[in-house]
């Protein structure tokens, strides 16, 4: 019976995983279409899209399917997969920016939902905290590359996408880094600034002068609460030396 359960949610996760890649199909063929996309548009973001499917596919817990909450993050996955892909080529990204700002709009819009889903149904998982963070982490840096590659900002706004990425290096030299941090609205609200503040900066009517300090408020922000988090994973760890 045990057997036949984890065949009948594999069979599950493949038919979903088949479906967003579908929609990435669907949407990039659209874009094609009606926003003269070309055709790297829809090679890159069907295999980010297979990218992340592998990912998911090798991570989530045997015997268990996606569940609700985590299929509303598998579409806002759909989402950051279509932004990504409009970064291989510049001249479209500049053209479409502000179709780059409604569907960033959109993935940002539905952060929260995929949270309330899962305390609604009771679906609420580690797999799924660790999935909504690391797409969240992989939009942020996105976004950050499609600021740099429109001119609004320096190389130096990489430095706000980069700071997770970062972070898990250390955690290689220093495992303490690694331990869970209690739940924060700071760290929530600060997520969602940087978010905002890039998709500010990417509008087409924000110029570069008032893009550059929305987003250096972001990077001091975003300093500032990756110091408080370290400074209180060091004091943890210590203690329980």
């Amino acid at each position: 019976m045990q057997s036949r359960s984890s065949r009948a949610s594999r069979t599950l996760l493949i038919a979903e995983l088949v479906i967003g890649c579908a929609a990435v199909l669907l949407l990039a063929s659209a874009a094609g279409r009606w926003l003269a996309a070309p055709p790297a548009f829809a090679i890159a973001a069907t295999a980010g899209y297979l990218a992340m499917a592998a990912l998911i596919a090798w991570r989530l817990p045997k015997n268990s399917g996606l569940g609700p909450a985590n299929r509303v993050t598998l579409a806002r996955g759909v989402l950051v997969c279509l932004i990504a892909a409009a970064l291989f080529d510049g001249a479209w990204l500049g053209a479409q920016a502000h179709w780059l700002v409604g569907a960033a709009i959109l993935a940002l819009a539905a952060d929260g939902l995929d949270g309330w889903v899962a305390r609604r149904t009771g679906s609420a998982s580690a797999f799924g905290a660790r999935f909504d963070m690391e797409l969240d982490a992989f939009l942020i840096l996105v976004l950050c590359l499609c600021v740099l590659a429109l001119g609004k900002a320096g190389v130096w706004v990489l430095a706000i996408g980069a700071m997770r990425y970062l972070l898990v290096a250390a955690m290689w030299p220093w495992p303490w880094l690694a331990a869970p941090l209690p739940e924060s609205w700071r760290r929530k609200a600060i997520c969602v600034w940087q978010v905002a503040s890039l998709v500010c900066a990417l509008s087409p009517w924000v110029m570069p002068q008032v893009a550059a300090p929305l987003l250096w408020s972001s990077l001091a922000l975003l300093g500032w609460s990756f110091a408080v988090d370290v400074r209180w994973l060091h004091r943890t760890a210590s203690g329980r030396a």
